[in-house]
């Protein structure tokens, strides 16, 4: 009997399984009724037995937060709030789920969510996530970056090399978002530097030179055939050493979406025609490949299976 293959594409969760069986367990069709499968068992325990677990592992909760806010059956953080109202991480998983879909419901919701972001600020302090959830928030409504820069120095007091508050932020400063190409590139180089030894911010150079291919593939005809330009010269080749060498190659502790910075790196060595370096990278990914960055070329899921099997000879 033939074994299925696996999907190519990596789930949003990446490979966190705890998280997968929790959403697994979510999409049940007994939970989307909000019941377990037992029919006495709310659907938010399983999310909360998850968070329980997690921990003050920052990096991770907001990894799996993140998802569980554009993931979840409307119905289950409602429940878990009316069940719970003090409960600190029903607190945060609501205001994430209200951050990140606020944009398409307008400007009423979105002050609730900010509110709802607050409010779970204030139940678990330690926590950057509600802080990130606010920023999530002030993104898509295009805050002024005076506004935005103290949420964000929330978040990283609490956490100071979380990588999701860099790479929201890095997104905000982007000209695909409201910033600049100085600002992209200044707060992307100032945070590889600063970062320590192993931390997954080595790559936020590298995210920074995606993101302005990315800008300038929809910026017309002429500035889409320059974007690969952007892989030559030192500064490109100089940004990927040091995030082998500062991340790839060092013994830093595992991170919520290294398969994503995995991916990166990747792409990266395969604009620059750096085979050899790829080798190891594809290794370490295997079949999971990621939309970003693949999706900003013309056949993502051909060009990566060229470039891992090219690799793997």
């Amino acid at each position: 009997m033939l074994r299925r293959r696996p999907p190519l594409l990596a789930p949003p969760e990446l490979n966190d399984r705890p998280l997968r069986r929790t959403l697994d367990e979510l999409r049940s069709p007994h939970q989307l009724h909000g019941l377990g499968a037992d029919r006495t068992r709310a659907s938010w325990k399983a999310v909360a037995e998850l968070l329980h677990a997690t921990g003050q592992d920052w990096d991770r909760r907001v990894h799996r937060i993140s998802v569980l806010a554009h993931a979840l059956p409307a119905n289950v953080s409602v429940r878990w709030i009316a069940d719970r109202p003090e409960d600190r991480d029903a607190l945060t998983v609501r205001a994430y789920v209200q951050a990140a879909r606020a944009v398409t419901e307008g400007r009423a919701v979105a002050e609730r969510a900010g509110d709802a972001c607050l409010r779970a600020a204030a139940a678990y302090p330690e926590d950057p996530t509600p802080w990130l959830a606010l920023l999530l928030l002030m993104h898509s409504f295009a805050a002024p970056t005076s506004d935005t820069v103290p949420v964000w120095t929330e978040a990283v007091t609490r956490d100071p090399w979380n990588r999701t508050a860099y790479h929201q932020m890095l997104r905000y400063l982007s000209p695909r978002g409201h910033g600049t190409v100085p600002d992209l590139i200044d707060f992307s180089r100032q945070g590889a530097i600063q970062a320590p030894h192993g931390s997954p911010l080595a790559l936020l150079p590298l995210a920074a030179r995606t993101e302005l291919v990315a800008h300038r593939r929809r910026g017309g005809s002429t500035d889409a055939l320059l974007a690969d330009r952007q892989w030559n010269g030192p500064e490109a080749t100089r940004e990927i050493d040091t995030a082998l060498a500062k991340w790839f190659h060092a013994s830093g502790p595992p991170h919520a979406e290294a398969l994503a910075d995995l991916n990166l790196l990747a792409f990266a060595l395969t604009r620059t025609r750096r085979g050899a370096d790829a080798a190891p990278v594809f290794r370490r990914i295997g079949r999971q490949m990621t939309p970003h960055p693949w999706e900003l070329l013309p056949n993502p899921a051909e060009t990566f299976v060229y470039w891992r099997d090219q690799n793997r000879a």
